[in-house]
Order: C-alpha cells, then sequence, then structure tokens
C-alpha cells in the first residue's frame, strides 16, 4: 500500500545526507596571552566578557576581553604567607562583583569600580564552595546572595562597597540552611515569571540534589535583613539522591547560559537547563518554571535523565591503546545544547537531547594540569584553564543537527522548527506525514505531505484508496500553495481538480440535509449545516486565491455540471464575469444585486446590453447610475429608453427616460440629433394632453440659430399625436408664418394663429397684414351671433387693418347698419390723410421752387481781390501768378500752393490721379479736359475751411522744423 512504510524506516535512511557542510561545532583554540606571566594560576572566572586570572603570587589581573590590552593588575591586601594561595573566585554575570576565597578561608570582595580587595570579616572562616547570585543582577551591591560552605552550612548575605573605614562591607549574614552530607557543591535562585516574590532554590551536594520553590519574606528596607528564611523554613524541597562512591568524585551543579536568540527544543525561550556532577554520573534536565508549586521539582527530576560516567568511553595511553578504567569526569559545562565534560586531557562534547559523543579530543600535553572549566553566562563563551595556558572553547551552530534528534523522537514540530534547508524541511514533512498516515490522522497528514516532495501520484492515490477526500482537499490546497507561478499547468490542474472535489463535497453535505439520511455518528443535521457553510466559505477563499489558475470555460463547465448555482456566481465575482453575475440576479429578477453590481462596472458595454431590462423595472435606479458615467454613449441607450416610455405611461416629471434624456442636453451639452428627436418624441408621443414640457423644449431650442433637432421629423410626430401648438411653433421657428397661420385657423386656435400673425412686424409689414387678414377672414366666417361685431372687435388688434380690407369677406346679406359707424370713421381717416397729403404737395413744389433760384445764383458768383491780397500758403502776393479764390469765405491760395498742400494732404489715390495729370498737362495732352479735372480736384473745396483743416487737427503744432525756442515763455 502507498505510504505504508514505518517511521523508523523514513528516519534512518540517508538523514546523514542532508547535513549541509560546515564548520565542526566544537573547536578548541589556545589563547595567545598579550603580557607574560611570572607564576602559575591558581584560579580563573569569565563574565560579561570580562575575564579574572588569580595568580599563586596573591595577584588578580582583570582583563576586559573587548580591548584586551587593558588590564587591572591588583593584589590582595595581604600576601599568600599570611592568608594562603587563592583558593577560587566567584563572578556574578555581570561582573560586577568578585569574592575571593583563600585555603586559610580568608575572604574578600572586589567591586567592578574598585582596585581594592575589601576583607569580608563575618564570612571569616568560611570556606566558600558555591554562590547563587542574586537573579535581579545587581550592581552597585550584591543584593541578597545565598553561598554554600564546605561544612554544609548555607549563608545568605547581602555585601555593598563601603569607603567608610569602620563600615563592614556585610550588611548582614546569616545561616538559612545546613545539610548534613558534606560541602555544598552548587547553588542556583531564580525568578518565576509574574510572581516577583517566588523564589526557585536549587542545592547540591555529592549525593543529593534539593529543589525548593516557595515564597520569600520582604523586610522593611532592603538589605536590612534576611528574605531567604522564610522559605527554608516554610518549604520542604523536593530531593534527588543517589548512592554515595567508594572513591572521592568532584561534584557541581551548572545551569545553561542564556538564550542567545535561539529557541529551545520544546519552544519555550526562556527555560534554562541543569546538569548535575555526582557520584553516577551526570544527572540533566529542563528547569521548568511553571507551575510554580512544590511538586514543580518532582516533575523536574522526573524528567530529568542520568547520563552514567561508563557511557564515557576510556581514554587513550601513549600507545593508543584503550585504558581498562575510565577517567572520571573532572568538570562539566553547559552550553545551549550540550554537555562540555573534561576527563583525564579530554574535552568530550555530548549532546543532551540523545546524550551521544558530538565531540571528543584531547587538548592537554602530558603533564598539563587542568584547573577550570567555566563559562560566560552572558556572552556564551566556555574557557579551559591550566595552571600555564588559556584555552577557549568556539561553538559553532551547535543546534545543526537538533532536527535530526527531534525527528528520531518523533518530535516532528520541534523537528520542523530546527530543519534549515529544504531538503531538511522536506524530510522532516515526509516523515510527519509518514507516521500521521499511519495513526489515520489523515487531515493532518494532509498538510504535510503538500510541503514534502512525496511522489503527487502517490500521496493523492493514498487518501483516495482511504476514502479521505476532505484530506485530498487539504493536501491540493497546501500543494497549490507551494508551487511556483512557472509551473502553469501543474496550478490550472490541481486547481481544477479541486474545485471538482468542493463541488463533489458541497452537493454531499446538501442531499444529507435534503434527504435527512442517517448522519455520521456523532453528528446532527446543524452540524451539517454549519459544515455546508464552512466548506462553501472555503470555496469562495479558494477561488478569489486561485482565480488567476482556473480556467474559465473548464470551472463553468465543472460547477455547472454539478447544478451549483450559488458557486457560480461565487466564481463568476471572484473573476469579475459582470455579464454572468448580472445575468444572474436579472433572471431571478433581484433588481436590487443587480444595480449593485452595475454600480462597480466601468465597462459601457455591460451598460448598454442590460439597460433595456432595467429600465423597465428599476429605472429611476438606473438613470441615477447612468448619471454618474458621463462617459457613456447616450446613443446606444436611445433602445432602452424608447422601450421603456413604450410600456410605461408615466407622468412626464417622472418619466426616467425624459429625465435622462435632459440631464444629457443640459448637462452633458449633448448636440446628438438623435438625442434631441428622441426626447421630442417621448414629449409629442405621450398620452398626456398638456404640451408644456414639449413647449418649454421647443422654446429652448429656439435660442440656438440652428435647432438641434429634425424639424422635418418633429412637424410629423406633432401632427401625428395633434400637438397643433407645437407644430404651429415649429413653423413659425422655420420663418414658414402662413403655414403656421394656416395651420392654427384650421384647427379653430384663432388666438395661436394672432399671435402668429404678429411676429413679422417691422421686417414685413405686408405679410404681417395678409396673416391678420387670413385671421380675420376665419373670424368673420366662423357662424353664430354677432360674428360682425367680433370680427369689428379682432380689427382693432391690429393696427394695419381697415374696414374695407374685411367687407370682402362679409356675406351679401350683412346689413351696412352693423358697421356703419366704422365705415364713417374710415372715411374720416381717409380725409385726414389726403389732406395731410395736400400739406405735403405744397411743401415739396415750394421747395423745388427754392432750389431753382439757388442754381440761377450759383451762375453768377463772384469774389473781389484786393491788389494787396496774399496767398494764405507763402503769404506772397496772390495776382504774382495763377491763383484760385473761394467765393464761400475768400480765401486765395496760389494754384501751385495750392496743388502742393492737397497733395499733401490727400490719399493715395487722389494723390496719384494729381500727378497722372500734372504729366499729362506737362507733355501736351488733351489740355482742356485735363486741366478742367485737375482743377477740380485741387480747388474742390478750401484747404482752411473743409475736411483738409480738420485732418490737421492730428497734426502737431510744433513740427521738427520749427524752432523749438520760439514756443518758450
Amino acid at each position: 500500500m502507498p505510504l505504508e512504510s514505518t517511521y523508523d524506516d523514513v528516519s534512518t535512511a540517508g538523514l546523514q545526507d542532508l547535513t549541509e557542510p560546515s564548520l565542526p561545532i566544537f573547536k578548541v583554540e589556545r589563547v595567545q596571552l598579550q603580557f607574560s606571566i611570572s607564576s602559575d594560576f591558581v584560579a580563573a572566572q569569565v563574565a560579561n566578557n570580562v575575564l579574572i586570572l588569580a595568580l599563586s603570587t596573591g595577584r588578580i589581573l582583570r582583563i576586559d576581553l573587548d580591548s584586551p590590552g587593558d588590564i587591572d593588575d591588583i593584589d590582595l591586601p595581604k600576601k599568600p604567607q599570611e592568608i594562603g594561595l587563592i583558593r577560587s573566585m566567584f563572578l556574578d554575570p555581570t561582573a560586577s562583583h568578585l569574592i575571593i576565597t583563600t585555603t586559610s578561608a580568608e575572604n574578600y570582595y572586589l567591586h567592578t569600580q574598585s582596585r581594592q580587595p575589601k576583607s569580608l570579616s563575618r564570612l571569616k572562616g568560611v570556606r566558600i564552595e558555591s554562590i547563587a547570585w542574586n537573579p535581579s543582577l545587581p550592581t552597585a551591591s550584591t543584593r541578597e546572595i545565598l553561598i554554600g560552605a564546605s561544612d554544609g552550612n548555607v549563608y545568605e548575605v547581602y555585601i555593598e562597597l563601603s569607603n567608610e573605614f569602620y563600615r563592614r562591607e556585610e550588611k548582614y549574614l546569616k545561616a538559612v540552611y545546613r545539610v548534613p552530607d558534606g560541602p555544598v557543591a552548587g547553588l542556583w535562585v531564580d525568578l518565576f515569571p509574574n510572581k516577583p516574590d517566588g523564589r526557585r532554590v536549587i542545592l547540591a551536594t555529592e549525593t543529593r540534589l534539593f529543589h525548593f520553590t516557595g515564597r520569600i519574606g520582604r523586610p522593611g528596607q532592603e538589605g536590612s535583613g534576611s528574605i531567604f528564611t522564610k522559605l527554608f523554613e516554610t518549604e520542604t524541597p523536593n530531593v534527588h539522591e543517589v548512592a554515595r562512591d567508594s572513591k572521592p568524585m568532584s561534584s557541581s551543579l551548572n545551569v545553561s547560559p542564556d538564550p542567545s536568540g535561539v529557541s529551545s527544543a520544546d519552544g519555550d525561550e526562556n527555560e534554562r537547563s541543569y546538569a548535575w556532577l555526582c557520584a553516577q554520573g551526570i544527572l540533566h534536565g529542563k528547569l521548568w518554571t511553571g507551575p510554580a508549586s512544590t511538586g514543580l521539582g518532582s516533575s523536574i527530576f522526573n524528567d530529568s535523565k542520568m547520563l552514567p560516567k561508563n557511557k564515557i568511553p576510556p581514554s587513550e595511553n601513549a600507545s593508543g591503546r584503550r585504558k581498562p578504567a575510565v577517567d572520571p569526569i573532572a568538570a562539566i559545562l553547559l552550553t545551549q545544547w550540550h554537555i562540555l565534560c573534561f576527563v583525564g586531557a579530554r574535552i568530550l562534547a555530548i549532546q543532551r537531547l540523545d546524550e551521544k559523543i558530538v565531540y571528543d579530543q584531547v587538548v592537554l600535553e602530558p603533564g598539563d594540569t587542568m584547573l577550570c572549566l567555566m563559562a560566560d553566562q552572558k556572552k556564551n563563551t566556555f574557557w579551559l584553564l591550566t595552571t600555564r595556558e588559556i584555552f577557549e572553547i568556539v561553538v559553532n551552530d551547535e543546534d545543526r543537527d537538533v532536527w535530526k534528534i527531534m525527528l528520531a523522537a518523533q518530535k516532528f514540530d520541534q523537528a520542523s522548527h530546527y530543519a534549515r534547508s529544504p531538503s531538511q524541511k522536506d524530510a522532516v514533512a515526509t516523515a510527519s506525514g509518514d507516521f500521521l498516515i499511519n495513526k489515520k490522522r489523515y487531515l493532518e497528514a494532509a498538510s504535510l505531505y503538500g510541503k514534502s516532495s512525496r511522489s503527487f501520484e502517490q500521496v493523492a492515490l493514498t487518501f483516495i484508496d482511504h476514502g479521505e477526500q476532505d484530506a485530498l482537499r487539504k493536501y491540493l490546497l497546501v500543494k497549490i500553495s507551494n508551487f511556483k507561478k512557472a509551473y502553469v499547468m501543474q496550478r490550472i490542474m490541481i486547481a481544477s481538480w479541486l474545485v471538482e472535489i468542493f463541488m463533489s463535497k458541497l452537493n454531499s453535505l446538501d442531499d444529507t440535509i435534503t434527504t435527512k439520511a442517517q448522519l455520521i455518528e456523532g453528528t446532527n443535521t446543524a452540524e451539517t449545516k454549519d459544515e455546508l457553510g464552512s466548506i462553501r466559505k472555503e470555496f469562495q477563499d479558494f477561488v478569489n486565491k486561485y482565480k488567476s489558475d482556473l480556467d474559465r470555460k473548464t470551472t463553468y463547465d465543472i460547477i455547472s455540471s454539478h447544478g451549483r448555482e450559488q458557486e457560480l456566481l461565487a466564481y463568476a465575482t471572484a473573476i469579475d464575469d459582470s455579464n454572468f453575475v448580472l445575468s444572474y440576479w436579472i433572471q431571478r429578477e433581484r433588481w436590487q444585486e443587480a444595480l449593485d453590481v452595475l454600480k462597480k462596472q466601468n465597462e459601457p458595454e455591460i451598460f448598454y446590453r442590460y439597460s433595456s431590462v432595467l429600465m423597465s423595472h428599476v429605472g429611476t435606479d438606473l438613470v441615477d447610475i447612468l448619471m454618474r458615467h458621463p462617459d457613456l454613449n447616450p446613443r446606444k441607450l436611445i433602445p432602452a429608453l424608447l422601450n421603456y416610455n413604450k410600456d410605461n405611461n408615466i407622468p412626464l416629471p417622472k418619466n426616467q427616460a425624459a429625465r435622462y434624456l435632459n440631464y444629457c442636453i443640459n448637462q452633458l451639452q449633448s448636440r446628438d440629433p438623435a438625442i434631441h428627436n428622441t426626447l421630442l418624441s417621448i414629449y409629442a408621443s405621450h398620452p398626456s394632453t398638456s404640451e408644456s414640457a414639449l413647449m418649454s423644449y421647443l422654446a429652448a431650442q429656439s435660442l440656438n440659430s440652428k435647432p438641434l433637432y429634425d424639424t422635418d421629423f418633429a412637424f410629423r410626430l406633432c401632427i401625428q399625436h395633434s400637438r397643433v401648438q407645437s407644430a404651429v411653433h415649429i413653423y413659425s421657428s422655420m420663418g414658414e408664418f402662413s403655414s403656421a397661420v394656416d395651420l392654427a385657423l384650421k384647427h379653430n386656435e384663432i388666438d395661436l394663429a394672432s399671435s402668429v400673425a404678429d411676429r413679422p412686424t417691422e421686417t414685413d409689414p405686408a405679410l404681417r397684414k395678409r396673416l391678420w387678414l387670413a385671421v380675420a377672414k376665419k373670424v368673420i366666417n366662423q357662424q353664430g351671433v354677432g360674428s360682425v361685431k367680433t370680427a369689428l372687435d379682432f380689427m382693432k388688434r391690429c393696427d394695419l387693418l381697415r374696414i374695407e380690407d374685411l367687407i370682402p369677406f362679409f356675406p351679401d346679406f350683412v346689413v351696412i347698419d352693423d358697421f356703419k359707424e366704422e365705415i364713417c370713421s374710415a372715411l374720416e381717416s381717409y380725409s385726414r390723410s389726403i389732406s395731410a397729403l395736400d400739406g405735403e404737395m405744397d411743401a415739396s413744389a415750394a421747395t423745388a421752387e427754392s432750389i431753382k433760384n439757388d442754381i440761377k445764383q450759383l451762375n453768377n458768383r463772384y469774389a473781389i481781390v484786393e491788389p494787396g491780397e496774399r496767398c494764405r500758403v507763402c503769404q506772397l502776393p496772390l495776382l504774382s501768378r495763377q491763383f484760385f479764390v473761394f467765393p464761400s469765405c475768400q480765401h486765395g491760395f496760389h494754384s501751385d500752393c495750392l496743388g502742393r498742400k492737397v497733395l499733401e494732404g490727400s490719399g493715395l489715390t487722389v494723390r496719384g490721379r494729381i500727378r497722372e495729370l500734372q504729366a499729362s498737362i506737362a507733355r501736351g495732352g488733351r489740355r482742356e479736359r485735363e486741366a478742367r479735372e485737375l482743377d477740380a480736384l485741387v480747388a474742390q473745396q478750401c484747404i482752411l475751411c473743409g475736411d483738409f483743416a480738420i485732418k490737421l487737427i492730428e497734426e502737431p503744432f510744433v513740427t521738427e522744423s520749427d524752432d523749438k525756442h520760439e514756443w518758450a515763455l
């Protein structure tokens, strides 16, 4: 059966090949000191990148590893001969506080800002074996710390640097606990999350490990009293005990360094690990921080594992053979994932998760003695110190193989978390899927298989063979999400298959609900309906996300074959197939939904296609939408508007077709004759008898130089629908006043005909009179009593009509007495006109006689030239040569002076003609005729009195040739 292989087969095959080549995890490097030393090292500590070395001479070297050249050289207050050699040192994680103890049980305190160690007099005689620093990581003082002594006592002390001579550094010292079985090899104190008064204390001896959990006391002022007394007095510890070995062994308690941005195996970055070196080996586990109860220690000890000392391979002798006995473990350290052990002259690194040795290297030469192993809790650096040399244990990428260990332990989530390369993640996903398939957890397996490289066909057939359609759907969803966009065919195939699976699932659920068939055990109809809604929502999310991977025709065919209309709509909406969505809602007469879809459209063809049916049912809302789209071509909406108008007898103020056309004309300034003709047709064909709307439109159009509608079409419509007033208006706008009056009279519209007859006022009075005569004839010919009187009153409405104009229209039997008064008035008017004409004729005769006399007098005109008369131009005597005298003004000019002035002031035409005549006379042409014409041009008018003088207004008083100083005052 596919994918039926067991997990063990997968976890052990080929995982080693998936490890990426890289540097070794551990490497021991010798540190080259930048200074020379004259004595051996006796103790060392490192914290926060500060290395402190103690020499056998009593000197203490404090080195900042960030600047190794900066070294503090510190001496103890007394010589080693007085207080003994430095036995050990204890440095807090911040490198702020250092406690030094000697072989003579003398203890000193050194602050990071001081170079003078202070004697701790209250601790005199106490052989310090271990210290638990305050978890608050103080700097100015140590705050409350616990000290483990070689006699089994545990002291609480508060140390603060003091510059006063008589003041002790220890604010107080109190013994808070005692273990009867020897020295306190290790102490650890930490906090519990969200419990400021909660503390955990771990105490280690050679054979027992104590775990205290409880609340501490709170004195009135910090440093005024013990806080751990309450915890030790009230709480009973959880104890883990091992048998004592016959041979003396080292014992210590180690806690893993601060996390360096790497989450722990269980996903909690705040959990530390611990390791206790005891007679039986190394007990190690997680320091859970919750629940903070008295049973927490038992849980930790139960979950811990003992690494027996016999699991450590024996060292090799000088010949390369294994020693028969195993060297004892001299010291241990904890990294984030490994236990570092110093055995013989070797450094071993043991993976805590599976207790496999990953590093085993001899680092010391024969004769060298290991002094200590130490770790920088803050910086995650690890050090090995001998009496003469310093080694750094460099850790590189130590969690690289964690994923394989988690995979072997069937902790798939953790394995996936630590897997890095795609091949590693694939191996984890494949193995996880196989495991879940064997456990029949198909849905979970589907998610993992979707991320693996397991054969697509194999996985799909597995789910099909087991009838797990839901798992298959989930697998395909994960698979398509992992395919790149470039895999077009694969994505289309999977997406189409998913549509088929979704439809089958929905049909199955619908059938279950409809037929009320026996449901799956543990379910009911309500749950099935909820599942149906969930699957439908899942399908909608699927098509929205992968619509680009679905072939439109194929998808429509699949969904249609299952009869899933709602899903068809969901798909059409997702791909923005507005035609389908609109058709869907319109077919079901869901007008509001159709309008909601239409509001979102910008494609004009959509509006043109569906406007007819929507106009007939929701015309007002449709027109609102159309008016928000000025980019539409109103001409293409005319069929919908006419169809709406044909089927609806709505009053014109509420007519939506007319509303939209008026919007196009008034707002969009449409000049399309089709739009105007359509609006005119709607107005004319409306069943209402009122012509006010039509006349308003025609009046507005009459303001244009040329109407935008087809006048012939408009006139035929008006005649067809008996819109006489409008038809007359159209005739009038065309200037066809006679036809307009005839049409009005044909329909007995006397007042309308009269208003038209008055239009040609001053332009054509004869036409106006002819029109009024036609109206008058209609009035006179109307039957009824008093028609003569009515005709005579009508005559007064036009000033051009006279009684004699109307007499021919009266019937022969009309008695003259009926309009005798009008005839008399007319005769009197004629008499007055004749008298006025006689007066005008007499005045004309007198005017003619006066003109004749003036003509006779012109022939006898003359002017007297005095002997001293001078030319008005050159001021020389006028009689000296040929001259001209103007009798009306008595001004005289020499002919040449006058000609020159006329040439200067005349236009181009006159000037050219004068020169032609002068040239012709000079050549001896026809002198008399040309001389008369020349004289007529030159002596046409006096240059001082006529138009020539008026033109001189534009000339300046002072010319360029004049002396301007003559005008000075």
